[in-house]
């Protein structure tokens, strides 16, 4: 409808552009626009950001675009944008209330520095009660984290694979943390960086972090000990 707005914008998806489409779904319209309500639609959508020369920029754009004029794709596009915002809105809503819950279990986890609430809360989620597992062992394998090893002779590869098996929402979710982890705690980043000196892939290298750190986090669950270094 308009491929030159992709030049004008860092990306599609900000406040402004939806906002843009959701008045003006095709360069037609927008090359037909009013400058100052163009201007005062970006302005308060960007908060302030976006100008007159922005408006003045993109709408230049849309009056040479190759864009196609067609008024069913248009009434599509306003849907799908005003659909956008409606996820976005629920999912704000559903993240307000897992920090409030968060905060309600008052969990160690979160006192690990790079374990946000929403990595907190997906591996609480998965792990259930932690009495479960009679060791963080159990609870590696049962996230599938453990990788897998190749060996012929005296050759073991350093280029294992993660293991497929477990839940994928615990394995993704110690993964991503295990690399904020490593990324704010000094421990964890020279402990990976002594890994990754061993010639193991990166992945393999984070397999390792991730078991250290699935041990971190038995320990306070099991405790209720806040993480010290």
């Amino acid at each position: 409808m308009f491929p030159e707005i992709e030049e004008l914008v860092p990306t599609l998806h900000i406040a402004s552009v939806y906002a843009l489409f959701r008045e003006y779904p095709s360069a037609r319209l927008i090359a037909n626009a009013h400058l100052t309500k163009l201007t005062n639609l970006l302005s308060e959508a960007s908060k302030g950001h976006y100008g007159k020369d922005k408006a003045q920029a993109i709408r230049e754009a849309a009056r040479t675009s190759i864009g196609s004029h067609m008024p069913a794709k248009e009434l599509e596009l306003r849907h799908t944008v005003k659909l956008i915002q409606e996820l976005d809105s629920e999912i704000d809503e559903i993240e307000i209330r897992i920090k409030e819950i968060m905060d309600e279990m008052d969990t160690p986890i979160l006192s690990i520095p790079g374990i946000s609430y929403r990595m907190g809360a997906m591996i609480l989620a998965e792990i259930g009660d932690f009495e479960r597992f009679s060791s963080p062992d159990k609870i590696l394998a049962y996230a599938g984290l453990s990788p897998s090893t190749y060996q012929s002779g005296q050759l073991t590869s350093t280029h294992s694979h993660m293991e497929k098996r477990g839940s994928r929402y615990l394995r993704y979710a110690l993964f991503n943390a295990t690399k904020f982890v490593c990324n704010w705690v000094p421990d964890f980043s020279d402990y990976l960086e002594k890994k990754r000196k061993e010639g193991k892939h990166y992945n393999v290298a984070i397999s390792h972090a991730c078991k250290k750190l699935v041990r971190v986090i038995y320990h306070l669950q099991t405790t209720g000990e806040e993480y010290n270094p």
